[in-house]
């Protein structure tokens, strides 16, 4: 299978390599050392006590990898902008793009079963349509990641947790179709879990719970995740979860979870620092909108009262804003 990485981090370093050393002809576009490094000694991967080294073609410039069978968009929500003016030398007619992100997506309101309350205006995650237009509705693939990696270097990059690789992908109308099946099974195939699914968005806002009331915390306080065990942390998060889990239930999502479960004394807190911290702390663009701000806008138009998430969003917006790695 053709499988294009664009944007070859963490998550999509790991990736790349496991799709690579699993037979596929991969290629992903860098920029930077980043990509000078892969030119130069390939991609390396580790993962427990295995390392992967891959041959993978690699640019920062699609024109050079032509079309693809698959497109794995790893860049965060924060960054997707970049991709309106340049994927389209990866696209073919058939070739089916993947939004592997945090958050609320840009598409989420495309293929959305009447069945649900329509989403609230998420234009702000595709100003003026770019990302539609560019990609074409036809490509998009619903896609939600559980996998935790980090950039040790140039060229390398460290998965922190080897048996903890899954990614979700559906049709944004959840119809079965054999695109879907062949990028599972490709997955499956490079040690990459892909469990079926029938409802994308369900996958979306579980992983967000996380996400929204967890990572969130872990940015106000300025602590890794571990913070959250604490007393009176733990309570706001557990209220946050609370209040995230009726707007999912609001918009015809309702999921199998608790604050008793997520929170609970059974939970293990790890070091891990969030990405949404770690940008704060490195100075990269946050990814505010697709995690805070769009859950929020959820909630405000089916009317369900989120003083905790409200609390949450505010705080958070004028973190990033005094930084400058968001503007409101």
């Amino acid at each position: 299978m053709r499988i294009c990485v664009y944007g070859a981090g963490a998550i999509g370093g790991n990736f790349a390599a496991r799709l690579a050393n699993a037979g596929n002809e991969v290629s992903i576009v860098a920029r930077g050392a980043h990509l000078e490094a892969i030119r130069a000694r390939g991609l390396t991967l580790l993962a427990g006590d295995k390392k992967i080294t891959a041959n993978v073609k690699a640019s920062d410039r699609p024109a050079d990898l032509g079309p693809q069978d698959a497109v794995l968009v790893t860049l965060k929500a924060s960054g997707q902008h970049v991709l309106a003016g340049n994927i389209e030398p990866l696209l073919g007619p058939d070739t089916a793009v993947a939004f592997v992100q945090n958050g609320i997506p840009w598409w989420y309101g495309h293929g959305l079963s009447k069945s649900r309350p329509p989403a609230p205006d998420l234009s702000r995650l595709d100003p003026g349509g770019a990302l539609a237009k560019s990609v074409g509705m036809h490509r998009v693939v619903g896609a939600v990641v559980s996998s935790p990696n980090h950039v040790i270097e140039p060229g390398v990059v460290e998965n922190e947790v080897p048996d903890r690789n899954i990614l979700w992908v559906g049709e944004p109308d959840d119809r079965p179709s054999p695109r879907i099946e062949a990028l599972r099974t490709a997955l499956k195939a490079a040690g990459i879990g892909s469990p079926a699914t029938t409802d994308i968005r369900y996958e979306i806002w579980h992983k967000l719970m996380a996400n929204l009331t967890g990572s969130t915390v872990c940015l106000l306080t300025g602590q890794p995740v571990h913070v959250q065990k604490t007393p009176l942390i733990n309570r706001l998060s557990r209220r946050a979860h609370a209040e995230a889990l009726a707007v999912a239930a609001a918009h015809g999502v309702i999921l199998n979870d608790h604050p008793d479960e997520r929170y609970g004394p059974k939970r293990v807190y790890t070091s891990h620092r969030p990405s949404i911290l770690q940008d704060y702390d490195l100075g990269r663009p946050m990814e505010i909108e697709s995690i805070v701000r769009a859950p929020v806008a959820f909630a405000r138009s089916a009317g369900v009262d989120t003083p905790t998430l409200d609390a949450i969003e505010a705080i958070s917006v004028a973190l990033a804003h005094a930084k400058g790695l968001y503007t409101p």
